[in-house]
């Protein structure tokens, strides 16, 4: 079956499994979460479960996500996300899921936005080598260097790798096993790193690499 959940990045520590191996594990408080909104083949076109993550005080909403949460019940939420499930049997309107809808062994994409790294130049951005250090080559040298237009096709192609903000956006890490789960803290360890800092939402979906 598969499962979700949104969730708040803790920080990175290590654990040691029963062979007294170090293992580098990201904790993240999962839940609990409400389902918000159940959306069907028949009603939206696609199956899908809105979960609904972390308090918040009902002057901080306006009416319309006011009046949606509480279709749900008394439960007011900071952060809604959709999941698409192909099995919604097991989801109700109102439901809360805590950490332990996943399990020791099992395998999770997680996704979350970047540490923001500012405006940044090509080499930062994107490894790039800078010009030689010889005598001649002038203040160039960590600059980009030539744009490779000319009369045709006159302009620069999508892509192309320039200077920008680094950082401070969406990145999915595929297949993290689940090495820990704790059902009264709502705490899950996961082995690896998680993108985003300490304090951000995650999701975290069966993974779909082996699902």
């Amino acid at each position: 079956m598969q499962k979700a959940i949104i969730g708040k990045k803790i920080g990175m520590t290590q654990i040691f499994d029963a062979d007294g191996k170090v293992i580098p594990v990201t904790v993240i408080e999962a839940g609990p979460c409400s389902v918000t909104q159940i959306k069907t083949e028949e009603k939206e076109g696609y199956n899908a479960v809105q979960l609904g993550f972390a308090d918040v005080q009902e002057r901080k909403l306006n009416k319309p996500q006011l009046g949606h949460l509480k279709k749900a019940g008394e439960a007011v939420k900071k952060y809604l996300k959709e999941f698409r499930l192909d099995d919604m049997s097991s989801y109700k309107l109102g439901d809360v899921l805590k950490a332990d809808v996943f399990a020791e062994g099992d395998s999770v994409d997680i996704t979350g936005i970047s540490k923001g790294k500012g405006y940044a130049g090509v080499i930062k951005r994107y490894g790039a080598h800078r010009s030689p250090m010889s005598h001649g080559a002038g203040p160039m040298h960590r600059h980009q260097g030539s744009m490779g237009s000319c009369s045709d096709p006159s302009r620069i192609f999508k892509g192309k790798m320039m200077p920008g903000q680094m950082g401070n956006e969406q990145v999915t890490v595929q297949n993290l096993d689940v090495v820990k789960v704790d059902a009264e803290m709502n705490m899950i360890a996961v082995r690896g790193a998680v993108p985003g800092p300490k304090g951000g939402i995650v999701f975290l979906k069966n993974t779909v690499k082996n699902a």
